[in-house]
């Protein structure tokens, strides 16, 4: 078998890449969390759970609600910038 062949055979024994967004459901509703690896954020953003920067270049999650809030037409407008531990207590 050549290289190429074998190469291609591993790849479809793999699993599926992850969902870039996830559907999570919290006490106040429903959201879509996606993950940032950090290594696409260039720019410091607040953290809605613990009030302090997350920094550039650190991992963490951007949530927003599934359903919009009244003044909103899309609930991605409503973005949030989370640690990734104050997210998981947020329950």
């Amino acid at each position: 078998m050549s290289r190429r062949k074998a190469a291609a055979a591993r790849a479809a024994r793999r699993e599926p890449p992850a969902p870039r967004e996830q559907l999570v459901h919290r006490r106040a509703g429903d959201f879509w969390q996606r993950f940032i690896t950090g290594t696409t954020s260039s720019k410091p953003y607040r953290c809605p759970g613990c009030d302090q920067l997350i920094p550039p270049a650190t991992p963490h999650f951007v949530v927003w609600p599934d359903v919009p809030s009244l003044l909103e037409t899309d609930g991605v407008n409503e973005r949030r910038h989370w640690h990734q531990r104050c997210w998981e207590r947020h329950g």
